[in-house]
């Protein structure tokens, strides 16, 4: 058997959060805003994941940047202000933080939020306490660019080898090969499973107990 992983790095909405239906919602409620011509659930849904102006340019093709820089505008103003639907976390999470931080293992984010949203989030769940480091997509480069895993290797002073990235979207695992680090799917998020396993994961788990077992043993 392998070494233990010293750090574990978890993606955010889909993967610890069930955010997606205010993700989506939040979206809609942005293009509606501008009058643009509304994208379907299966495109918004897609985009999770991404910073916020990649999955603009990517919901907007062809558009100018200045109508990107709107729409994400009126995305932060729905998510962090308008929109009131609940994003609860998944179950077990909280306990699983607890366990993995009693074994000494460092936990981090890499996340495709924004610093004021993830920061929200943190604060509202009461979580914060338990992750050593945390990175955004508006403060680095958004997945599947691999610099948010970089600088978080950086910051611990580690190899990727002694890391694994743990999310439920392609951007995810991508970015995880893209820094040359393992990668946990998770199949109960935005991207359907086979579309995961395309980007060779250790494995996939399919709830938040399934992935606790897994940790632990690894």
């Amino acid at each position: 058997m392998n070494k233990p992983y010293k750090l574990v790095i978890f993606d955010w909405d889909g993967t610890l959060m069930d955010s997606e239906a205010k993700i989506v919602s939040c979206l809609l409620a942005s293009a509606q805003d501008l009058e643009l011509e509304l994208p379907t659930l299966d495109e918004a849904k897609n985009v999770i994941g991404l910073g916020l102006h990649e999955a603009c340019v990517q919901l907007m093709p062809g558009s100018d940047h200045a109508l990107h820089l709107k729409m994400a505008d009126r995305y932060r103003y729905h998510f962090l202000t308008a929109n009131q639907t609940p994003s609860a976390m998944f179950d077990g999470v909280e306990r699983m933080l607890k366990s993995l931080d009693e074994t000494g293992a460092f936990l981090a984010i890499a996340t495709g939020k924004g610093r004021q949203g993830l920061d929200a989030v943190l604060n509202e769940t009461d979580l914060k306490h338990y992750f050593h480091a945390t990175r955004t997509a508006d403060e680095t480069v958004s997945k599947p660019h691999p610099q948010m895993l970089h600088e978080l290797l950086d910051f611990f002073a580690l190899e990727a080898h002694e890391a694994i990235m743990i999310g439920d979207t392609e951007y995810d695992l991508q970015m995880a090969t893209n820094a040359k680090m393992d990668s946990l799917a998770v199949s109960y998020g935005v991207h359907e499973v086979e579309r995961l396993m395309q980007h060779q994961p250790k494995s996939c788990v399919h709830s938040i107990d399934e992935m606790h077992n897994w940790l632990l043993q690894h």
